[in-house]
């Protein structure tokens, strides 16, 4: 079963290439039976591996394949998947195909808009099953480009300065990546394997001045405080899928690489520098729900809250417990579909209103019931409400972080938790004034209903939030030991 992984790949590789050779009726089509394809793809390797695991197989990372790339430099292309990324990819393949469905009207190069969004997916397919860091690395970047032609040609408002700002960011993030990456190659007598790397510690020394530098410039694709300026403006100026895959997937990239990389290969270092990143944490998640609660235009809105939700991701890998990295991937999971979600919702809205302005809407339930449903499901996830898959994971992060008794760790688990009390105001109160009282505009009153496509694409994601939120444990049984590995690397710093 060694081939899954690289068809994986390859299935939005070949679409991109067909998209850009046929007609722009048939790239939306190729565009969907791609993504229900990669759907498809995902949920069987899931079911591969779950059966793998319950024949005992303990090896941490299963259906590998290895591929010699630059064997003078030890470049290769290794893949494979543990719990983790197995819930990546998973979360990916309905972003994706979600996505897919909700731009079936896009009429500007369609042709070129769908080529692009493949290429988007293979990028993080390849990045979160990659065993080797360097091919880890080349797949992050795969993606960069398509992100800049998606809001520059497709975007919205001041799209090029968004663009511009985005890919500066990100690059500045990389190349702080990169120059880390080379630290830990040299440290390692010329390795980039991640297996091995995990398997022969790096010196404490090469490990303090590594963290930073991979940990920051991975945080810089997960909106890390204060690095974190490109995600309002990018998101609010991106067309609605591009909105849907920044959020639901490339901020997860960053927040992967942190995990996997900074926090997993880097022990050490990690519990040296964890009260930064808990300070940090801290302050996005108090900050970005604060900013949102002064948000009048929805995707800015939605924008900020990314940036608190994402701080909940880095708290949790931050604290240091088995329940806070489980929480932290679930909550990586839970907020990728969820933001997705909500993007979609706001992009379809758009569409039919014209406006992004919640005080120029209002009795939108009245006209467009479905469109309204999806909105409210998706701020009811935002807020955490039992029953989502937001509960969940925040509630987990927030059980892991509570078993450190000392001060810190408690006053930092408070305010976070807190901060959840800002998001309901935003989040009820968004509802309010674009959901129910008055229609405000006389051109509202009528409105376009969901066509079969979008109550598609949405119902994806509704149904996949709602399965994790109902029976989480299909999750933590399948990370809870691979959280368990991920602790064994402090246990070891306690006992050598």
């Amino acid at each position: 079963m060694s081939f899954l992984i690289p068809l994986l790949i390859a299935v939005p590789l070949c679409s991109a290439v067909a998209n850009y050779l046929v007609n722009a009726n048939s790239a939306r089509w190729i565009a969907a039976i791609s993504g229900f394809i990669q759907l498809v793809l995902s949920i069987l390797i899931w079911k591969v591996y779950a059966d793998f695991r319950a024949a005992g197989e303990t090896a941490q990372f299963l259906l590998t394949a290895h591929y010699s790339w630059f064997p003078l430099w030890n470049i290769n292309l290794d893949l494979g998947l543990d719990g983790i990324s197995v819930t990546m990819l998973i979360m990916t393949s309905l972003v994706v195909f979600s996505a897919s469905l909700l731009s079936w009207n896009v009429r500007n190069d369609a042709k070129l808009f769908f080529s692009l969004l493949n290429f988007l997916s293979a990028g993080a397919y390849g990045f979160f099953s990659s065993l080797d860091l360097f091919a880890m690395f080349f797949f992050l970047e795969l993606a960069v480009v398509p992100k800049f032609l998606l809001i520059g040609i497709w975007g919205s408002g001041e799209k090029i300065a968004s663009a511009m700002k985005l890919v500066l960011m990100l690059m500045g993030g990389s190349a702080l990546l990169l120059t880390g990456l080379f630290v830990v190659y040299y440290g390692a007598g010329g390795n980039f394997s991640l297996t091995e790397l995990a398997s022969n510690r790096l010196g404490r020394e090469i490990q303090l001045v590594a963290f930073p530098l991979l940990f920051i410039g991975f945080g810089v694709f997960t909106a890390l405080f204060p690095f974190h300026t490109w995600v309002p403006d990018g998101h609010s100026s991106a067309p609605t899928a591009g909105s849907m895959f920044l959020a639901g997937i490339s901020m997860k990239l960053g927040a992967y690489g942190c995990l996997r990389v900074a926090t997993y290969l880097l022990p050490d270092a990690a519990v040296a520098y964890s009260p930064y990143v808990i300070i940090l944490s801290s302050i996005a998640i108090v900050y970005g729900a604060l900013a949102t609660l002064m948000q009048t235009d929805l995707k800015y809105m939605n924008a900020y809250s990314s940036i608190s939700h994402c701080g909940f991701i880095l708290l949790g890998i931050g604290m240091q417990t088995k329940a806070s990295i489980l929480g932290s991937v679930m909550q990586m999971v839970s907020h990728g579909l969820m933001t997705a979600l909500f993007f979609g919702a706001i992009g379809l809205i758009y569409q039919r209103t014209h406006t992004r302005k919640m005080e120029e809407m209002g009795g939108l339930l009245k006209s467009i019931p479905f469109l309204s449903a999806v909105f409210v499901i998706a701020g009811l996830c935002s807020l955490g409400l039992p029953g989502f898959s937001g509960f969940v994971s925040e509630m987990t992060i927030f059980v892991g972080s509570w078993e450190h008794s000392d001060a810190f760790h408690r006053v930092a688990t408070i305010l976070a938790a807190a901060s959840i009390v800002v998001t309901a105001i935003y989040i009820l109160s968004a509802i309010g004034k674009v959901i129910f009282g008055p229609i405000r505009q006389a051109s509202h009153i009528s409105l376009e209903p969901a066509s079969f496509v979008e109550k598609l694409g949405t119902g994806v994601l509704v149904v996949a939030i709602l399965f994790m939120g109902l029976v989480p444990f299909w999750f933590t049984n399948l990370i809870s030991e691979d959280a368990r590995l991920i602790m064994n690397q402090f246990t070891l710093l306690m006992n050598p």
